[in-house]
């Protein structure tokens, strides 16, 4: 991500921000640790729990030290009380694994009742869990992100899906 300044007056500076992302055509093209890494991720998947979205999404991270820990989106008729598969993932390394940076993320998306062939993001919230595990740890963590089927993009750290984050320096 980068951050330019464009225009300065006396009382006001136009920001523009950049991110930058390379976008491969399909889970193929991929180097093969991150395929492996997304393949871990499509499994998961099919562990999700999702009767009232029928959107299920699957998470796999690598961590330095060599385990993949994978996650599904758990949902609950109290839509509030469910977690990402992200999130799932990523709590789940952090507590069994508290020292371990995660390295690299794959998530893969859709929807249960038709074919999703666009990358899905993360959504804010797991945005946000991933900062802090990326603020945590001092390094970036490689994210790649796809539908069921199609393009998969990356992302060399989480700051490039959530320019201008909150963190614990704001606190």
């Amino acid at each position: 991500m980068s951050i330019r300044v464009l225009v300065t007056g006396p009382k006001m500076k136009t920001v523009k921000v950049e991110t930058i992302l390379q976008v491969f055509d399909n889970i193929d093209e991929l180097p093969a640790e991150a395929a492996s890494l997304m393949e871990n991720a499509k499994q998961a998947r099919l562990k999700a729990y999702a009767p009232y979205s029928n959107f299920s999404v699957g998470a796999a991270l690598l961590l330095d030290n060599g385990q993949v820990v994978t996650g599904s989106n758990q949902e609950n008729a109290s839509y509030p009380s469910g977690l990402c598969a992200e999130r799932t993932a990523i709590f789940y390394a952090g507590a069994q694994f508290p020292q371990a940076k995660i390295i690299r993320m794959a998530i893969i998306a859709g929807s249960n009742l038709s074919e999703t062939s666009s990358p899905i993001p993360p959504c804010g919230a797991c945005r946000q869990s991933i900062a802090e595990y990326e603020i945590k740890q001092v390094a970036p963590i490689e994210i790649y992100f796809m539908g069921e089927t199609g393009k998969v993009i990356k992302s060399k750290s989480l700051a490039n899906l959530l320019p201008l984050m909150f963190d614990k320096s704001f606190l």
